[in-house]
């Protein structure tokens, strides 16, 4: 599938199922996961948010294919401005950071330099515009790399106190459960 006919292809409303089955396309190398992470950022904000759909889809079910792409994904998730696709960027680098995450992901992951991916998402964490899902994912993410950069810890929980008061209550259950991760009574 070459990128103009993916980009026809998902011009469309896309139902998971469509999802499921355009990832399992590009885990036959019908089109690249450098294609999904450009496409993602089309100007076209229903575009970008399909594309990062299936990216994500591509990493939870064809790990393989995504491999390859891991730093090119890394590089280009601080630029992804659209809060859709973005949703699907946070929930990749929350199961690329989680402590059951592969071998593979985990060398990249230990090798790659995270200090500015931190700083973006706590920037990303505090800012209003940002949805709570996305936020949720940033609490994993952070408390995640946690282990390589412990200063994170601290920082995490007063930026937690401070936010918690002013997020919905299913973002105060994922602080609940960071805490609960750090070891931390409520």
């Amino acid at each position: 599938m070459q990128n103009d006919l993916l980009l026809e292809t998902i011009k469309t409303t896309l139902q998971k199922s469509k999802v499921e089955k355009l990832a399992a396309v590009a885990s036959e190398k019908s089109f690249s996961v450098k294609d999904l992470i450009d496409l993602s950022f089309n100007h076209d904000e229903q575009i970008g948010f399909r594309a990062a759909w299936i990216l994500e889809n591509v990493y939870s079910a064809h790990q393989v294919r995504f491999l390859p792409y891991t730093s090119y994904f890394l590089e280009k998730l601080p630029q992804q401005s659209n809060l859709s696709a973005l949703r699907h960027y946070v929930k990749i680098l929350a199961f690329m950071t989680k402590k059951n995450a592969s071998a593979a992901i985990k060398a990249i992951i230990a090798g790659y330099e995270t200090d500015h991916l931190v700083e973006v998402v706590f920037a990303w964490l505090i800012d209003d515009k940002i949805p709570v899902a996305t936020k949720s994912y940033c609490l994993n993410i952070l408390a995640n790399l946690n282990t390589k950069h412990p200063w994170i810890r601290e920082e995490l929980l007063q930026t937690m106190d401070f936010l918690v008061d002013q997020e919905s209550i299913a973002f105060f259950a994922k602080v609940k459960q960071i805490r609960k991760q750090f070891s931390v009574r409520i």
